[in-house]
């Protein structure tokens, strides 16, 4: 085969510019007339929580390069320099969209009863009801600021509301004064809820914490005249790293990082549509931002807070039907977790599946005395999270507990930092990872005393260690007792802690040390297992592809025939349908109502079949940045359930975007496929109750799962 330049900026797509359709597709959910209506909020609200990390991330990391001065290109052929101009055209269409869509279903949300009020709406009686409710409520909270007279400046904090007033000039005290415009800022308090209640005919009132302030925002300053009032809010640099090779104490460090933040350079000043020149001029000035920069929002800033007002009891008929988790299907009729994983190896599907087996045996591992260690590493966990107080019981109680904490899993730092400190009150043995990487992966490792031995259970999973949001991420998890597997899972466990160097795995393969020429591999295998009567096969199911050594090693598969099927929900740094490059590249981006988060990897193998789950995306980050852990399926029967909820990814014809060679999305209707109706998140939800309704059909007892007496 002739050599190809595979490094070809036009084979690739700007990872920032695949972000943003990324959220785009997210935005068309909240246009879709055919969703209720505080359903379409949600994904309204999602979007603009969407575009503040990637503002604070990703775009202060582009700022950062262009002051620096360089020029270098991306794969894509695209300057920092370049990346910003394109990605501001891009979101300020989407803030366009995005706000005509809110007004679009609060019109709506009107008509049926439920009102968001603007101050040109509210009548007498609910302009004196709200002149109360400030004075008695808000006002004495309020921290008024007068920024050009301070010295040092005030800090206003980054994704926090301000209103901003022109108080007209005082008059004047001597006869050569020359009275001038006075600009004032108050900070909207975080602790109030952002939508006020009043009182009105007909439905449901609400107020706008800011418009409330706004109107009133005169008695903050007696005797002063109010000539003009805008919203506003500044989102800065939180693209704040640590070195943790030079960190002696990483938890201080952390803490310190944390609270830089507040203080970093501006990457997007939000004001609210048409506002005073006098005070465009001075934000401009104030945030040392570009006239790109300056988006006006004509609605609702920081709409992240439609999330609350879409989940306010009542208003049912808006809203889309729960689909609460079931009990797992490799769990039906299990009285005993331990015995049950003995078994045979258990597939949790979240969160279609309970994500409770998860905590229940962490917290049985607390409890059982034949339980001797735990160890377990810990991303991302919710507020009051069972597993962390079952881990503190657990030591305690004198077991031996090892919890990696990543302290650097972004804007979660000071959580973490917390959890860790509570940790290492209860007596667990806490670590921070390897130094210069992030601990991505995981895993959870239990050693239990059996008849006269010693057992190991493993837990493995695609998503993070947090109850609240396998509620809402599609997550796959497996338990195991197989032999190889946890001892793999034992060294793993001992390269945190720094007891050993790497070693050659079993089972596993682990990231950075050699997952990335693990997937190089499996996909040259395919390449070689591939003939034109039958064609390999590669399916994978993740959040990112960008690492560029992986997209080489897939146009190099396409050239060879291999038909590549890539569900990927967010960014897509690949070019598929390509002529001579990526022809058998197919690449679909499903946005439903769970955030797809599982990785899975198939490949046909020549007929043996192969599956692996992972934490880790194709990215480089994943690959090169972070320990991550790859591993296999290996029981027959979960490997086709697995095949199984691939194959559901790439039939839907409802909620799937295709990814066209020039970067662009197009939603898969029944038209283009041709077939039954397939909503691959709603199949998997009747799959979960098929399941419990065949064993309650067969007459199997559902019972809780409980620890061991002692």
């Amino acid at each position: 085969m002739a050599r190809i330049k595979f490094t070809a900026p036009e084979l690739y797509i700007n990872r920032e510019l695949s972000w943003l359709e990324f959220n785009d597709r997210v935005l068309r959910e909240g246009l879709c007339e055919e969703l209720p209506l505080l359903e379409r909020l949600k994904f309204l609200s999602i979007v603009s929580s969407n575009l503040d990390e990637f503002f604070m991330v990703r775009v202060a990391g582009l700022m950062q390069q262009r002051s620096a001065g360089v020029r270098r290109r991306d794969p894509a052929g695209m300057t920092p320099g370049g990346q910003l101009a394109a990605i501001a055209e891009r979101a300020h269409r989407m803030a366009e969209e995005q706000s005509a869509g809110i007004a679009d279903v609060l019109n709506q949300l009107a008509e049926l009863g439920l009102r968001v009020d603007d101050r040109a709406q509210w009548s007498d009686d609910q302009r004196r009801f709200l002149r109360s409710y400030f004075t008695k409520n808000v006002h004495p909270v309020l921290t008024p600021l007068a920024p050009e007279e301070l010295d040092p400046p005030p800090l206003l904090r980054g994704l926090q509301l301000h209103v901003a007033a022109v108080l007209a000039a005082a008059p004047k005290l001597e006869a050569d004064e020359q009275p001038e415009d006075q600009i004032v800022v108050v900070p909207v308090p975080a602790q109030f809820t952002r939508f006020v209640t009043v009182p009105g005919e007909e439905g449901l009132h609400l107020a706008r914490l800011e418009d409330v302030i706004s109107e009133n925002i005169g008695t903050v300053f007696p005797g002063r005249e109010v000539s003009a009032t805008a919203t506003f809010r500044i989102t800065r640099d939180a693209d704040v790293s640590v070195s943790d090779d030079d960190a002696s104490d990483l938890l201080q460090a952390m803490e310190e990082a944390v609270l830089a933040r507040r203080r970093r350079a501006a990457t997007r000043l939000e004001v609210s549509a048409d506002p005073d020149t006098r005070l465009k001029k001075w934000l401009t000035g104030w945030s040392e931002v570009r006239p790109e920069d300056i988006y006006e929002i004509d609605g609702m800033l920081d709409a992240a807070a439609l999330w609350d007002l879409a989940g306010r009891p009542g208003f049912e008929q808006l809203k889309v039907a729960d689909w609460p988790p079931q009990p797992p299907r490799d769990l039906i009729g299990s009285d005993d977790l331990w015995q049950t994983i003995q078994d045979r190896d258990v597939l949790l599907f979240h969160p279609y599946e309970r994500f409770d087996p998860v905590v229940q045996l962490v917290e049985q591992a607390a409890a059982d005395p034949q339980v001797l260690a735990i160890k377990q590493t810990l991303y991302r966990t919710s507020g009051d999270s069972p597993i962390i107080r079952a881990l503190a019981r657990a030591a305690q109680d004198g077991k031996e507990v090892t919890v990696l904490v990543e302290l650097k899993a972004r804007f979660d730092e000071a959580r973490n930092v917390n959890w860790a400190r509570q940790l290492e009150d209860a007596g667990c043995h806490v670590i921070y990872g390897i130094a210069g990487f992030k601990t991505h992966a995981k895993a959870m490792l239990i050693v239990r005393r059996e008849s006269k031995r010693i057992r190991r259970y493993v837990h493995l999973g695609t998503g993070n260690y947090n109850d609240g949001t396998a509620r809402v991420y599609s997550d796959l998890g497996m338990f195991t007792c197989d032999r190889e597997m946890t001892a793999d899972v034992a060294a793993f466990f001992n390269l945190l802690t720094g007891y050993s160097e790497p070693v050659g795995w079993s089972k596993l393969a682990v990231a950075p040390t050699g997952l990335r020429q693990r997937f190089l591999d499996l996909i040259e295998r395919e390449i070689r297992a591939s003939s034109p009567d039958r064609p390999g096969l590669i399916m994978a199911k993740l959040n990112s592809l960008e690492d560029q050594e992986i997209c080489q090693a897939l146009y190099r598969a396409s050239q060879a025939g291999v038909k590549i099927q890539l569900n990927v929900r967010g960014i897509c740094c690949l070019r598929p349908g390509v002529k001579k490059f990526s022809e058998t590249i197919e690449v679909c981006s499903i946005v439903d109502r769970f955030l797809e988060h599982a990785r899975i990897f198939y490949f046909r193998n020549g007929g043996h079949e192969e599956v692996y789950l992972s934490s880790a995306d194709w990215m480089r980050r994943n690959l090169s940045k972070r320990l991550e852990i790859l591993f296999p399926v290996g029981d027959p029967s979960l490997r086709r359930r697995v095949i199984g909820i691939l194959k559901t990814c790439f039939a839907d014809n409802q909620k799937a975007h295709a990814l066209q060679s020039d970067g662009t999305y197009e939603r898969i209707t029944r038209k283009k496929k041709k077939g039954k109706r397939v909503r691959a998140q709603e199949k998997f939800h009747n799959d979960a109750l098929d399941a419990v309704h065949t064993a309650e059909q067969a007459g199997t007892q559902f019972r809780p799962l409980v620890a061991p007496k002692p």
